[in-house]
């Protein structure tokens, strides 16, 4: 039995929880535009895109509508949804013109104009949260080569604690599972009760973390990472505040 519209848009929302939340930096703001644009789909009209498509270009159509509304910059904005789409959600080069209604040649165009933004993008205070030596080492080195500072590279929940009331960070990339080390999720959570950093967590399983019913991070990261979803991540979670989303 062949699987209803509905029904497919359904499985299709923890991958637009996570696209909607990086793009607004908070998951209530997230899930929001993601219920909204969830509305703005018609299950009776016929797509060719697929339903995780589907929702992609809902929730980029109704950002870029309301965004134009406030008289905000809708190009700056649309090169930022390509990028984190291409890199962050792995939509294709061929899918992504008909989620944005452009040519294949103004979609190249745009992602150059968001990765020159992230080349010129300033940094911020990295606390790293990661069991693993070795992985912790590549997140470090990666996030120096994006022009931050790291304030410290924890592997216990205990150390994280520590560190992040030593030297508070503007931003923390966290494990979820710190093995015998604690709980990177509890880590955060403590640190938080001080602090407004943005947080990115990384895990194995970014689903289980997408399911909209309880406090769930903004950014998600799948583990094992690439390097350069990572730098665009951070770039994303240290200045989401700063572009216009109603």
């Amino acid at each position: 039995m062949a699987e209803s519209p509905h029904a497919s848009l359904i499985k299709a929302l923890p991958y637009a929880r996570r696209y909607a939340r990086a793009l607004t930096g908070s998951q209530s703001g997230g899930d929001m535009l993601v219920a909204q644009s969830f509305r703005d789909i018609s299950l009776d009209h016929k797509s060719d895109l697929s339903p995780r498509n589907q929702l992609y270009s809902a929730i980029s159509k109704r950002v870029a509508a309301d965004a134009s509304a406030t008289g905000a910059c809708v190009s700056d904005l649309t090169d930022r949804c390509i990028l984190l789409l291409t890199i962050l959600e792995d939509v294709s080069l061929n899918d992504a013109p008909h989620i944005f209604d452009i040519s294949e040649g103004e979609v190249t165009e745009r992602l150059k104009r968001a990765e020159k933004k992230l080349k010129s993008a300033s940094g911020t205070s990295v606390l790293i949260i990661e069991d693993e030596p070795i992985i912790a080492m590549d997140i470090e080195d990666q996030m120096l080569q994006c022009g931050h500072t790291v304030t410290g590279v924890a592997h216990t929940q205990e150390e994280a604690i520590s560190m992040a009331r030593i030297s508070p960070p503007g931003l923390i990339l966290a494990d979820i599972n710190l093995g015998n080390n604690g709980n990177g999720i509890r880590a955060v959570n403590e640190i938080l009760e001080n602090s407004n950093a943005p947080v990115i967590f990384v895990t194995a399983y970014p689903e289980s973390l997408l399911t909209g019913e309880q406090i769930e991070p903004a950014f998600v990261i799948t583990k094992p990472f690439d390097p350069v979803a990572l730098a665009i991540a951070a770039w994303q979670a240290s200045t989401a505040g700063q572009i216009p989303i109603p």
